[in-house]
């Protein structure tokens, strides 16, 4: 998962996983198996600008990821980041109409999406089975 936008990298992930590390692993990904839906998850909320976020939609459709999910970052604990901000569903909205206007095959945007939402996993399997009854054909 790229979890955030490339400038919060640093402070939100472990040193070892990094933004151009998770978007040559989207990239291999699609190259070793050319069918293979690659999906992706950011966080909204840690302190990052629309216009980071349209970036970051941008590098993952350059490596031609084909899902992405967007969700309100939450603390867990007193001993993880601390909210910057509470995410309107407006906002959510736009980052779903601009990923979908992108070309994503499926955008989850919303409060409550987690990176294992549901509705991305029906789209997906519906997708796969589509595309493998057609190559029968």
């Amino acid at each position: 998962n790229m979890e955030t936008v490339e400038r919060l990298q640093k402070f939100v992930r472990d040193p070892r996983a990094g933004y151009r590390q998770s978007l040559s692993t989207l990239e291999h990904a699609k190259r070793a198996k050319p069918g293979l839906y690659t999906k992706t998850s950011i966080m909204l909320g840690l302190g990052e600008t629309d216009e980071e976020v349209v970036q970051t939609m941008k590098d993952l459709r350059a490596v031609d990821v084909d899902v992405v999910t967007f969700g309100q970052y939450l603390r867990p604990t007193e001993n993880h980041l601390s909210v910057v901000e509470y995410v309107t569903p407006e906002k959510f909205d736009d980052f779903r109409r601009i990923g979908e206007e992108m070309g994503f095959k499926y955008v989850a945007s919303g409060p409550m999406v987690r990176s294992s939402y549901k509705a991305g996993e029906f789209y997906l399997e519906h997708m796969i089975k589509k595309e493998r009854k057609e190559a029968e054909v």
